[in-house]
């Protein structure tokens, strides 16, 4: 009976744990995500539109971006967005939206245009996907990445300069690692062409700028890196150290009555509701992050830790927040419409969209160093536990302060109106009398979504919205439209719902523009060839002499012959001009015999020999420029010559200077065929013989090759003993330098072409290294300087403290001194009594008198 109990007891227990989990993990899911994008640069023409609605509207710097949101850039246009440690810029004529941003994907859709990617961190379990109309390219380490899409969709160069990166799509994925540039072309089957890096454009250098800007601020001493905009502190403000507040950053060139969260906006983004977009070039790190302060009399920013350079499991990365304002009056102060002021270091921030226990944990304590783990926990008990929405045994710390409380009317809060031009001048101390509420409770209306922006000046192609692109990972569901979410947000009282709901309400539809790719198989990339141009962009400057030349392995059938005596031959550029010394040859007539004498080796190489009958006469029909033998006369491959079988043409040079003369027949016996003849290979088109039975159709003046040799003094001297050496000066053909011998086989080439690859491969390693070692360095310079900085904090602390304990020791009386005595009168002088002039007294003087000498 016992054990029975005991088993029951345990599955209940067991039941109850995963019920709490299972309850935990929901409230976990129903979280909006930590981390937001923000559209921190535009020039030009950007137009914006925002997720859920189908209005375009002028690009607005410091607006933050989430799942749905679209971005054109014109003719003249550029953008940055930065999320986290990414940098994603757009170039001119490019389509850009975001399929997916949570905590763990970031997925871009990218319909034409360029966009360049700077990623120096990615997490093991991050997805960073850029998916165009015809491939999904999924980024693998960090690194420098450049995507390129034609306008009409159907071709894309993908350009690794350091990183390594997945293509996708076609049925293959193809590797692609640093110093690759392949363009894919074709949408049901990839074609992929390598090619290599050229110099960079001006989009390219002003990216480049942008991340020199980046990577060297002098704030990622003070603030986590993986705050979001903290490079526009270093220029727009200083950082000084607190001995309450550690290291305060303060803002410079700002209004006399300014105040945080004054100067700004407000616009309504799903799934945080109510969200502050400020006017300054500074103002998103210092709003979403972090919280401010009153110090020295003026307002001070106080930021999240900074990253240490070896994250354990303390460190939490700063959570993105909408506003960390708290509301006073809960959206109706007083009758003035509404009213705000910022959080300082010690307040719990309380969201007003549905969140966790564990969310309202991390937003807190990642964003301030003072900030209680027991007060947050009593906090979110109090107010999304019991329900309380006016809290007042809470003391908000700025909310008495001076020029604190910033107000405004509803119409203009609603409509995304500049809060600092319809400001509403409150009674300060009927604001600090008034309750206090972390919820707003404020409907929004259509024009909260499209921000402050106007109507767009530029509008993307009409292909935009419906251009398919391939995705590796499955995007979730479009968002839902703006006027579902404004009755959604009136029904819960002003605040989003939580995602749990908006899921139930809206069909799981896959999206239609979006082809997810099937499994692929791993395919590997060819071998590198021409360059080709970049589609949608004008041609490079390496390249612009390339793009019209046809591939080398391949020999021009119709390339006229050269008619300039004087022009070397260009199709074999091993075989020098017949009327010009080779330069490449020791002797410049080593190669030629005598007029009188022909070569009489008949053994020998023949490629440097001129026309026999007419020096000065160029080669009628040049050779190809890899193939060898690929312009001989010889119509039938198989037959040494077509005009006369056992003799080939008295003129006609050997295509292959590096191999001896294979159509040559035996000197020996000029009648005996040739027992090796020469390889097949493709004839020349326009080689002169066209008809075997015809002796020379070119030339009529020319001797007949069929004709038997006279006894003339040009014949070969047979009975010459040094008839079979080569010339003296001359060497051997496979004495010839690489640089100059030719190689005839496929593999060969091949095999050179990966010993470069190789050898690049391993520099790009190499400089990769000394990369990182150099970061690794700077890195530890910067956690040296933060560690002397806050030594020196503490340092100062410590004695500030000890002057204070001393200052507010009790000081000991002083001892008075005891009271003088009151003056006496003093005796008169009493004269002494007259001496007595008798013996005893003489005696007396004698005595005490010193002797004489």
């Amino acid at each position: 009976m016992r054990y029975n109990a005991a088993r029951w007891f345990t599955l209940i227990a067991a039941m109850f744990a995963l019920s709490f989990a299972a309850g935990s993990a929901f409230a976990q899911d129903d979280d909006p995500p930590n981390r937001a994008a923000r559209l921190s640069y535009a020039s030009g023409s950007v137009s914006f539109e925002p997720a859920g609605t189908d209005d375009w509207v002028d690009a607005i710097v410091n607006r933050p971006m989430t799942t749905g949101d679209k971005l054109w850039a014109d003719q003249d246009g550029r953008v940055e967005v930065r999320i986290d440690s990414y940098a994603l810029r757009l170039g001119p004529q490019t389509g850009f939206s975001f399929l997916n941003l949570d905590d763990r994907v970031v997925q871009v859709r990218l319909t034409e245009g360029s966009l360049n990617i700077r990623v120096r961190r990615l997490d093991e379990n991050q997805t960073l996907e850029i998916d165009t109309p015809n491939l999904a390219f999924n980024v693998l380490r960090p690194g420098s990445y450049r995507i390129d899409v034609n306008e009409n969709g159907d071709a894309t160069l993908v350009t690794v300069r350091d990183g390594q990166g997945e293509v996708t799509g076609g049925g293959s994925a193809y590797p692609i690692r640093a110093g690759d540039s392949v363009n894919f072309s074709g949408v049901d089957e990839l074609n992929a062409d390598v090619e290599g890096i050229g110099g960079g454009d001006d989009f390219d250098q002003w990216s480049e700028s942008r991340d020199q800007r980046w990577e060297h601020s002098t704030s990622a001493q003070y603030v986590s890196d993986d705050a979001v905009g903290y490079e526009d502190l270093d220029e727009n403000g200083q950082w000084n150290s607190d001995p309450d507040y550690g290291t305060v950053w303060y803002p410079r060139n700002v209004a006399a009555d300014w105040a945080p969260y004054r100067y700004g906006h407000w616009v309504w983004v799903s799934p945080w509701g109510w969200t502050w977009v400020d006017d300054a070039s500074w103002g998103f790190a210092p709003f979403h992050y972090g919280r401010w302060v009153v110090a020295r009399g003026r307002w001070g920013w106080v930021p999240s830790p900074p990253r240490p350079a070896y994250v354990t499991r303390e460190y939490v990365r700063p959570v993105y927040a909408p506003a960390l304002v708290a509301w006073v009056g809960g959206g109706a102060a007083v009758g003035v419409g509404v009213a705000w002021f910022p959080l300082g270091p010690r307040d719990v921030y309380t969201p007003s969209y549905h969140v966790s226990e564990r969310y309202v944990e991390r937003v807190n304590v990642s964003n301030t160093r003072i900030v209680n783990r027991t007060q947050v926990t009593n906090v979110y008990n109090t107010v999304y536990v019991n329900k309380t929405v006016n809290v007042t045994n809470i003391t908000y710390q700025n909310q008495r302060a001076n020029n604190s409380v910033t107000a405004t009317s509803q119409a203009s809060f609603t409509t995304a109106q500049p809060v600092g031009r319809n400001q509403v001048r409150v009674d300060a101390r009927q604001m600090a009398a008034a309750p206090v509420t972390p919820l707003a409770s404020v409907a929004p209306q259509q024009r909260s979504f499209a921000g402050a922006g106007g109507a767009a000046k530029a509008h993307p192609p009409a292909n935009f919205a419906s251009r398919n692109v391939v995705a590796k990972t499955a995007p979730p569901p479009a968002p839902v439209p703006v006027a579902q979410q404004m009755k959604a947000a009136q029904a819960n009282g002003g605040r989003p719902v939580a995602a749990a709901q908006v899921r139930a309400n809206q069909p799981e539809a896959a999206r239609a523009n979006v082809k997810v790719a099937a499994p692929a198989k791993v395919a590997a990339l060819p071998p590198k060839g021409n360059s080709v141009n970049r589609p949608g962009q004008p041609v490079r400057p390496a390249q612009a002499n390339q793009q019209n030349q046809p591939a080398t392995a391949q020999p021009n059938a119709n390339r006229p012959a050269n008619v300039n005596p004087n022009t070397p031959n260009a199709g074999n550029p091993n075989q020098p001009n017949p009327n010009r010394p080779n330069p490449n040859a020791p002797n410049a007539n080593a190669n030629r015999p005598a007029p009188d004498q022909p070569n009489a080796n008949p053994n020998a190489p023949n490629g440097n020999r001129p026309n026999a009958t007419n020096p000065n006469r160029p080669n009628a029909n040049p050779p190809a420029a890899n193939p060898p033998n690929a312009n001989r006369p010889n119509a039938n491959p198989n037959t040494p010559s077509a005009e006369n079988p056992n003799r080939p043409a008295p003129n006609q040079p050997n295509a292959n200077p590096n191999a001896p003369n294979g159509n040559r027949p035996n000197a020996a016996n000029p009648n005996r065929p040739d027992a090796n003849p020469p390889a097949a290979n493709p004839p020349n088109a326009n080689r002169p013989n066209a008809n075997p039975n015809t002796p020379n159709a070119e030339n009529p003046n020319r001797p007949n090759p069929n004709r038997p040799p006279t006894a003339t003094p040009n014949n070969p001297n047979a009975n010459n003993p040094n008839a079979n050496r080569p010339a003296d000066n001359r060497p051997a053909a496979t004495d010839r330098p690489p640089a100059v011998r030719q190689s005839t086989e496929p593999q060969t080439q091949q095999r050179q072409q990966q010993q470069a690859d190789q050898l690049r491969q391993q520099q790009q390693q190499q400089e990769r290294q000394n990369a990182e070692q150099q970061r690794a360095q700077q890195q530890q310079r910067l956690e040296q300087q933060r560690a002397d900085v806050q030594k020196r904090q503490d340092v100062q602390r410590q004695q500030q403290q000890q002057q204070q304990k001393e200052a507010a020791k009790p000081q000991p009386k002083e001892q008075q001194p005891p009271p003088r005595e009151a003056a006496k009168p003093q005796p008169k002088e009493q004269q002494p009594p007259p001496k007595k002039d008798n013996k005893d007294n003489k005696e007396k003087d004698k005595k005490d008198r010193p002797p004489s000498r």
